[in-house]
């Protein structure tokens, strides 16, 4: 999963990254807000993180453009602020969560998760899908009971086809799940990963190609 950083204090947004990197996202950091309404504009992303104190423009100006332009990507707010006004107009302007600053970065992460599996209708972090049971907090998946173990980049596209089972994901999407700004990715590459994944799931589920369109894990007992 992708997930775009928008915070202009640079240690705290390298910090961010970075743990978010440790714990199997994709992401890139901005500092500013037409840094960041770029960004969105011409990349896909999963989630992003605003700071609400950013320079010239506010990250709650910048969330009210998004929403007000009909953009339902999920946000949490990042502020030092601790009022209840600062939370409450970010909450009624359209944020899905907030931070505080000082904030610990377990607690960032886990929100992080939880606002990306509320946005895909994904109730748990839990999911057993047919003889695949996948633990998106820790990070573990079985097939049929049996431990498998995936690289950084095959558990990202696992998990982007878990949350969105029974539905097409299309290879552009797949490629946003495991690439950001300072890596090179090709769609052969990802390809090659969804191949290898396969071959490690084997009868548990089934990725299929929907041609022209994606990839799609269905539950192999319904095939």
């Amino acid at each position: 999963m992708r997930v775009l950083v928008v915070e202009d204090d640079p240690l705290v947004g390298d910090a961010v990254r970075q743990a978010l990197l440790a714990t199997g996202f994709a992401a890139d950091l901005v500092s500013s807000a037409e840094s960041a309404r770029t960004a969105l504009a011409t990349e896909s992303f999963d989630l992003a993180i605003l700071d609400i104190g950013l320079p010239r423009e506010s990250g709650i100006a910048l969330l009210q453009g998004l929403r007000s332009r009909g953009k339902t990507l999920p946000v949490l707010m990042l502020t030092a602020r601790d009022s209840v006004s600062d939370r409450v107009t970010a909450l009624d302007l359209g944020a899905d969560d907030y931070v505080t600053k000082p904030f610990e970065v377990p607690e960032l992460v886990a929100r992080c998760r939880a606002l990306i599996r509320r946005a895909n209708a994904v109730a748990s972090a839990r999911v057993v899908f047919g003889k695949l049971q996948v633990d998106m907090a820790h990070r573990e998946v079985s097939a049929a009971g049996k431990p498998l173990s995936l690289t950084q980049r095959e558990w990202a596209i696992l998990e982007c086809l878990v949350l969105n089972a029974g539905r097409v994901v299309s290879k552009d999407k797949l490629m946003s799940a495991v690439a950001d700004w300072s890596t090179d990715l090709t769609p052969n590459a990802v390809e090659q990963y969804v191949s290898r994944l396969r071959g490690k799931l084997g009868d548990a589920a089934q990725i299929r190609a929907v041609r022209g369109m994606g990839y799609r894990l269905d539950d192999s007992s319904g095939a």
